[in-house]
């Protein structure tokens, strides 16, 4: 359906075709942006300023430039890490193979070592003059000018080791486990974790520029600032996404679609109206069907949730009155950090939940 507040509509930087099983996310959104729902007053949106890539190597820029990727890798992509002037990015290989792009360098890899456990992610110095690779079980390798300062290696976690932040001066490093806890290192200092919270597993953590707080970002680009970075944006930044729940292959099939064209009653490949996208989204990436129309959809698919528990995948709707199930007239797919995926417009996008304010946002959303 077509959403009528058509002079309302934010067109969106990201309006260009994409990724599969790719999501990524960032900063702050924009002045006047609407803010995060209740419940989520801690956590920071997306801008239209990010990176996207998939673990088979391809890499999107949204607001940023694209410097290039790697036309075939033999193992999947596990981290990404932008240059400390964004002017270039690192990518890295389960077995530790490194691909650089604009003004990064290379300076070494484990691409020929036998390895206990995969790479899972890396950090640069501050420099650029080098980098250091984590491994899942927290084990560290260092390369051109970065040093090593300790790791987990020979510690029993609860939980795999996912990413690695160095602090301002190279001093030390963060690492951060999936579920959001924290392990400093150096001059690293700790300001919190995650550990008790609930969502999508943490992919990296993110220092402030002073190195005195950090925030925690979750896969689909939710960010918890702590320290210094508490009630903060991160800067732009390039994640990972490999979908977890049906909830986030349905956000992937979502992406793959953004800037196809709107169509009334369409219902794919070529273009879709808001509830065609949300339907093809579950059903053809995860396999889960449900009504067509979007009042239907706010009526029957899946069970109810409320809008501060909402989930990667989840249905999201509009209508003119919020306790009438007919008054709906659109819908769209929730990613995370307050994002959404919708057709609307002359295209599929990608916009902010709350950008039309919260009026005519009905109650709760929809878990197929």
């Amino acid at each position: 359906m077509r959403h009528p507040w058509g002079r309302r509509l934010l067109s969106c930087a990201a309006s260009v075709a994409i990724v599969g099983g790719a999501a990524a996310a960032l900063p702050a959104p924009p002045s006047g942006a609407a803010r995060a729902p209740a419940g989520h007053t801690g956590l920071q949106s997306p801008t239209d300023s990010f990176w996207l890539t998939t673990p088979a190597g391809a890499m999107y820029g949204f607001g940023v430039p694209s410097y290039g990727s790697p036309a075939h890798v033999n193992l999947p992509i596990v981290g990404v890490t932008t240059s400390n002037d964004q002017q270039g990015y690192w990518l890295v290989a389960s077995d530790g193979g490194i691909f650089n792009y604009g003004d990064s360098r290379f300076f070494g890899s484990t691409g020929n070592i036998h390895l206990n456990k995969p790479i899972v992610g890396m950090a640069s110095t501050p420099d650029g003059g080098g980098y250091w690779l984590v491994a899942s079980d927290g084990g560290i390798f260092t390369y051109g000018d970065a040093t090593f300062h300790g790791s987990t290696g020979n510690l029993v976690l609860n939980k795999p080791v996912v990413g690695m932040a160095s602090t301002p001066d190279g001093g030390g490093y963060w690492l951060v486990a999936s579920d959001g806890g924290i392990f400093t290192f150096g001059d690293a200092t700790f300001y919190g974790s995650t550990a008790s919270s609930t969502g999508d597993p943490v992919e990296r953590l993110v220092p402030d520029q002073s190195g005195h707080g950090y925030w925690i970002v979750q896969q689909n680009g939710t960010a918890t600032g702590l320290g210094d970075a508490a009630g903060t944006a991160p800067p732009p930044m390039a994640l990972l996404f490999n979908p977890m729940t049906p909830g986030d292959s349905a956000v992937t099939f979502a992406f793959q679609q953004l800037g196809k064209p709107y169509i009334w009653g369409g219902n794919g490949p070529v273009g879709y109206d808001c509830s065609g996208l949300t339907l093809a989204s579950w059903s053809h990436g995860a396999g889960i069907s449900f009504a067509r129309v979007a009042n239907d959809q706010y009526h029957t698919a899946g069970s109810p949730v409320p809008m501060t528990s909402l989930q990667a995948g989840d249905l999201v709707f509009w209508g003119t009155s919020q306790t009438d199930w007919t008054s709906v007239y659109h819908t769209a797919l929730y990613v995370g950090g307050n994002r959404i995926v919708e057709s609307t417009g002359d295209h599929v996008q990608l916009n902010t939940l709350g950008q039309w304010g919260s009026g005519d946002v009905m109650p709760n959303g929809r878990r197929p």
